[in-house]
């Protein structure tokens, strides 16, 4: 699959990357079929942009019908198609590895994935997360600290070794596994993918990579509206944030781009081209 290049300037409308983040938001099923979304102001505090901008967004989710306005009820989400049953069922469990740096999306992809096939999602921060931020204060560091040499040090691999080991437990029990986490030095280091291709054919498991790219500006949106404690120091300082990560970084093995830029296809539409991939494996070797 072919990727877009960093080095291409993007400009894409603010309405675009707000309408993309809670598209994605209605097929990852954070926002509900039937729910009704904030007002027009709350949502442009909530993204930190204009009223007319919100509109904007909200007129082409509802010209795609994933909203629909009411009359006294407002905005409403209308995705019935999130919640309908698609199991497909592998001959071999699955591992799909989704890595992306801060706010690519690879959780949007995950949990996307996760509804299309019914396979459970193994997402870091949601295993690791309150261990990680309470080991960090009986070391004396902020909870929200994922800079230190001491995080990177003695923290983060404890992270990836439990993330595995409940990736590997799943595929034991026969189960399928989605397993996101930003894999940054995982994807960078071809023993650490050499030795995860191992583990899982050992285990009899067909293994897929998967990179969520998404260009800076598209990003910062996302990472500037989710809020999280954890992102303060990226955000404070963004442009050393970018001069210190690497766009081109892709596994050093096959794998599958998705882009998540704000001008690039539907998260949900990739995610669906993505399973059929996956799957396509079965019978091709049947």
């Amino acid at each position: 699959m072919s990727r877009p290049r960093s080095g291409v300037q993007r400009s894409d409308p603010l309405h675009q990357q707000v309408a993309r983040n809670i598209r994605n938001d209605i097929e990852a099923g954070r926002l509900r079929d039937g729910q009704t979304l904030p007002t027009t102001r709350e949502l442009a505090t909530e993204w930190n942009v204009s009223p007319f901008t919100i509109n904007e967004a909200m007129d082409v989710l509802i010209k795609e019908g994933l909203v629909i306005s009411k009359p006294r009820a407002g905005r409403v989400v209308n995705a019935p198609h999130v919640t309908a049953e698609t199991r497909p069922k592998p001959s071999a469990p699955h591992v799909l590895l989704v890595g992306g740096y801060a706010g690519s999306g690879k959780t949007e992809l995950g949990r996307v994935v996760a509804r299309e096939t019914g396979w459970p999602m193994l997402d870091k921060d949601t295993l690791t997360r309150p261990v990680v931020e309470a080991a960090l204060e009986l070391l004396g560091l902020s909870p929200n600290d994922r800079e230190s040499e001491m995080y990177l040090g003695k923290v983060r691999p404890r992270e990836y070794e439990a993330l595995i080991s409940a990736m590997t437990e799943n595929v034991q029990c026969g189960n399928s596994a989605i397993v996101t986490a930003p894999f940054i030095k995982e994807f960078s280091d071809p023993a650490w993918v050499e030795r995860i291709q191992a583990t899982c054919q050992g285990m009899g498991a067909k293994l897929s990579f998967v990179w969520v790219y998404c260009d800076a500006e598209t990003m910062h949106t996302y990472v500037r509206h989710r809020g999280a404690a954890r992102d303060a120091t990226k955000l404070a300082n963004w442009e050393s944030y970018l001069a210190g990560i690497d766009l081109e970084l892709r596994p050093p093995v096959p794998h599958v781009v998705i882009d998540n830029s704000a001008s690039s296809k539907p998260l949900q539409d990739q995610a669906r081209n993505l399973v059929s991939t996956v799957l396509s494996q079965d019978s091709e070797q049947q």
